[in-house]
């Protein structure tokens, strides 16, 4: 069977651009039709897109669905809902020198978009960007990740049969493909991924001055007061953690608590671990796999950082770690050094509160930040005295979940946000209009 020569990156955007300038992607028709494609994609092929997903990384259908497929489905019917809504000009108050004049702003879509996906969450982290940049009116060149290369093979293939391919065009490849689309000319790049290719994106933009938005990582910690329940907070701890087997760029990195807390999550975390995936969470269907073996080797690296306080195991052949806990985890440690993006979570012990505050700032500014405690002065003094992407009490991951609520990192975590109507803000330009009468 012959398959035709996969489209030239310059190509590509010379001929989204040509399509972008007739003016065709800017009515609401267009946007939704764009949308509901999306939607008829993800709902038609649902178990094609579960089955590369999990070839790509071992994760269970539940899963797949739930983070994945029904995550983008519910961005798509929120934008629906409420796009006429979000794109209405919005006037604005003219002062008095100005006599008989009117002002508003209104939403201008940017023109070619640049969508460049991870591979831990290949299909949303693609997808829910496309959906805020199909709704502001862009023409979009989607970047998958190579890194799972099922999904990145099922998407080429579905997303030219349901959305306009004048307008979307999707090219796979590596690091060639991808230095070559950086090249081009685009209105914006969006990039979701880590901080040493983010670098690379950003001055890849800098010579159009194209601006970007990038959805990077970082040691997102976890605080755990004294006054927390240590199963509650087990539980719902390791849910977070081992999702993904742990790729997750808001998983729980690592956990800040004084020594007898500590002390007390060891048992409540080793029951946590053994409630959700069994004694033997290699032969759990709920537990997914390392996506490749340099990242494998990476994370084996990591395991002698700590005590192990349940798991610990793991299987080169299947890309298999156990979901593991660390304990008397020194902050100098290599586990302690970078993102994990894997499944173990060290234990760190400060004296308290003001120990833990001092502990973040003097780092990074994580993409997430969670606290376990009952006290609103401990709530409000992490809310006022640190700085993250997003904050969570009480439940790790669940920010994300909240269409109305914009979802991006700050500093090394990354700049701008999206989701709902932010994703219009980020995809759209909103330009200032004026207008005076002649007479």
């Amino acid at each position: 069977m012959h398959h035709p020569a996969p489209e030239q990156p310059a190509h590509a955007v010379a001929r989204l651009r040509a399509t972008f300038r007739t003016g065709r992607t800017k009515p609401t028709d267009w946007r939704t039709a764009q949308l509901r494609g999306l939607r008829a994609m993800l709902t038609e092929h649902d178990t094609e897109l579960t089955a590369a997903l999990h070839a790509d990384l071992g994760k269970s259908a539940y899963e797949a669905y739930r983070t994945e497929i029904d995550f983008t489905i519910r961005e798509i019917d929120h934008t629906l809902d409420h796009l006429d809504a979000w794109l209405r000009p919005e006037p604005a108050p003219v002062p008095p020198h100005l006599g008989e004049a009117t002002a508003w702003t209104q939403y201008d879509p940017l023109g070619v978009v640049l969508v460049i996906a991870p591979w831990n969450y290949p299909a949303q982290l693609l997808l829910a960007p496309m959906v805020g940049a199909l709704a502001s009116g862009n023409a979009v060149v989607a970047k998958p990740s190579e890194l799972a290369p099922a999904t990145s093979a099922v998407l080429a293939r579905l997303l030219p049969r349901y959305l306009d391919t004048d307008a979307v065009a999707v090219v796979e490849g590596g690091v060639p493909e991808t230095t070559a689309l950086l090249a081009e000319r685009f209105d914006h790049i969006f990039y979701t991924g880590n901080g040493t290719v983010g670098r690379i994106v950003m001055a890849a933009a800098a010579r159009h001055l194209t601006p970007v938005t990038l959805e990077l990582g970082g040691k997102s910690p976890v605080f755990v007061d004294r006054d927390a329940d240590p199963a509650t907070v087990a539980e719902r701890l390791v849910a977070g953690k081992f999702l993904n087997a742990g790729q997750t760029c808001v998983a729980p990195d690592y956990v800040l608590t004084d020594p007898e807390t500590a002390r007390a999550l060891e048992p409540a975390l080793t029951r946590a671990v053994e409630k959700l995936y069994g004694a033997t969470p290699e032969t759990s269907d709920a537990y997914g796999r390392i996506v490749n073996e340099r990242h494998f080797d990476r994370l084996t690296g990591l395991l002698g950082s700590g005590r192990v306080v349940v798991g610990g195991g793991s299987d080169r052949a299947t890309k298999y770690i156990a979901p593991t806990v660390l304990a008397d985890v020194a902050p100098e440690s290599p586990v302690m050094q970078e993102e994990i993006f894997g499944p173990i979570l060290p234990l760190v012990t400060v004296a308290g509160l003001d120990e833990a505050i001092a502990f973040i700032n003097d780092r990074d500014k994580p993409l997430a930040l969670y606290a376990f405690t009952g006290s609103g002065t401990t709530r409000r003094r992490l809310a006022a005295e640190t700085s993250s992407g997003g904050l969570g009490f009480g439940l790790p991951l669940a920010h994300l979940t909240v269409s109305d609520l914009p979802f991006g990192g700050v500093g090394e975590s990354g700049m701008g946000n999206y989701h709902g109507r932010y994703s219009i803000e980020t995809f759209s330009h909103r330009k200032a209009v004026l207008e005076k009468p002649l007479v």
